[in-house]
């Protein structure tokens, strides 16, 4: 699943714990590493507050664009 890869990825390079993206997003730790570890996808919600807290598109999240 790529959106889990980029999550992290993003979360990664910018020194982020997953407790932090998760209290940014509006989700319990858990969540985010269950995101990560592929076993659930976010919801639509969670995608924007994502692409809007890494500063990058929702397209990128989901794989649909590298940019």
């Amino acid at each position: 699943m790529i959106i889990a890869q980029r999550i992290k990825e993003l979360r990664k390079a910018g020194g982020i714990s997953q407790k932090k993206l998760a209290e940014a997003v509006g989700v319990d730790k858990r969540a985010v590493i269950f995101w990560e570890q592929e076993i659930n996808e976010p919801k639509a919600t969670y995608i924007r507050n994502m692409a809007q807290f890494f500063g990058c598109s929702a397209d990128y999240l989901l794989g649909l664009t590298d940019i």
